[in-house]
């Protein structure tokens, strides 16, 4: 007896939105037990910047390398190589005692999860047309925030019952769960038997890049090109903003404004609730303007600029002095982010072939990797010397700078074009 699951694109979207909620509980794990694991293994704050930098290291060039693999294996197969290497990461970070070891596993971790952003950008561009494409990514991005927003409270309350040592055994194995989930369930399209005809007609339909084999097309190619240029760029600028309340929040809180590893717990999912619903309006925006006639590239570069507009009140947060205030200023800044970024990461879909979508989203990835880890290990030593203020001023600027280097060098090209092999 065959199975027909209607809307059964949207449970695949659901999958990936589980296996990013995931990845950021596992990465996030660190960062909230940050304070007690820093004072218990007698870290500074330069060093807790270095075991993040190992991470933003492998995570960054990961991509890259996992984007190319996955345009060559497929999706099905590449995610969930990605998902086992860091999942045992995860769990090996319960026995990390020293500097050295903690960072070797915490490399380890990056690496495999550089292998996520590829698989599910490419996994959005084989299931949803156009229209459809970058809410679906937005339900994806959720998994990022709803995991930064569960993270701290979750975290806390397995710290306070069993240790953190088991704290990270017992995040590592939900992975493996998943990886059950996603090897029963995941294949594509026009290869799936669970999918109605009305269903791969409508996502066939909608597919705006003819797909070609262009899987032998190498990374300095295309890297010549103006619209991956843009792309990679943007992402360098913009995301350090992610990546600065990511790793530093939970110490932001308790060093700069007095929160307790309780009180944590408490609040710190605030911003990424805003941030949810950042990723799904960002998503929504750009695909309402698609089905009111605007091209895919118009929609995404409106939603773009609206949140380019909100990004700098982070200059603002260091500069409040009310801890309300400063939440409140955080929240406007992560929302701001996942419009932003939402609209970015669906841009190689809309401008490529789908065989080439994980490849330049994995150098889009590495591209904002590299920023990440620049931004992160300045934030250690400027916060030693000159506390948070600066940081937090600059980070303001990032996302505008990202979204004039994508005007500029998207210019106005209208289809993308692969080098010549």
């Amino acid at each position: 007896m065959s199975i027909t699951v209607i809307g059964l694109r949207w449970w695949i979207s659901a999958l990936l939105f589980l296996a990013t909620l995931i990845s950021y509980i596992d990465r996030l794990t660190l960062s909230v037990l940050a304070p007690l694991i820093c004072h218990d293994l007698g870290f500074s704050n330069l060093e807790y910047a270095g075991i993040g930098t190992w991470f933003l290291l492998t995570y960054s060039f990961g991509q890259t390398f996992f984007g190319k693999l996955q345009d060559r294996i497929g999706t099905r197969r590449g995610l969930a190589l990605a998902m086992c290497i860091w999942s045992v990461a995860e769990i090996a970070h319960a026995a990390a005692r020293q500097l050295a070891s903690l960072s070797f596993v915490r490399a380890i971790l990056g690496l495999g999860e550089g292998g996520h952003w590829p698989a599910a950008i490419k996994s959005v561009a084989e299931w949803f047309p156009a229209e459809e494409r970058a809410f679906a990514m937005g339900i994806v991005n959720t998994g990022a925030t709803l995991g930064s927003a569960l993270a701290p409270p979750l975290i806390v309350w397995l710290q306070l019952r069993f240790g953190w040592q088991m704290t990270f055994v017992a995040t590592g194995i939900v992975g493996f769960v998943w990886l059950a989930l996603w090897l029963s369930v995941y294949c594509l399209p026009s290869e799936h038997k669970w999918i109605t005809p009305a269903e791969r007609s409508h996502i066939l339909a909608g597919q705006t890049r003819p797909e070609t084999d262009d899987t032998r097309t190498t990374w300095k190619q295309l890297l010549k090109m103006r619209e991956v240029q843009g792309i990679v760029l943007a992402r360098f600028f913009g995301d350090p903003v992610w990546w600065l309340y990511l790793i530093w929040l939970p110490l932001y809180l308790h060093n700069a404004r007095g929160f307790s590893l309780k009180s944590i717990g408490l609040s710190a999912w605030i911003p990424y609730v805003a941030a949810d619903a950042g990723a799904l309006l960002g998503g929504w925006t750009s695909g309402y303007l698609v089905r009111r006639g605007w091209t895919a590239r118009r929609a995404r570069g409106a939603a773009i600029v609206f949140a380019t507009l909100l990004a700098p009140v982070g200059m603002l947060v260091g500069r409040v002095s009310s801890p309300v205030s400063a939440m409140a200023l955080i929240s406007v800044v992560l929302f701001a982010f996942q419009f932003w970024v939402n609209n970015v990461q669906t841009l190689p879909s809309d401008l490529f072939s789908p065989s080439l979508v994980a490849s330049i989203s994995g150098l889009a990835g590495t591209g904002a990797g590299v920023g990440a880890m620049i931004f992160t290990f300045s934030t250690g030593w400027v916060v030693d010397h000159l506390g948070y203020t600066p940081i937090l001023v600059a980070s303001g600027l990032l996302v505008p700078m990202g979204t004039i280097s994508l005007f500029l060098l998207l210019g106005s090209t209208r289809q993308a074009r692969v080098v010549p092999i």
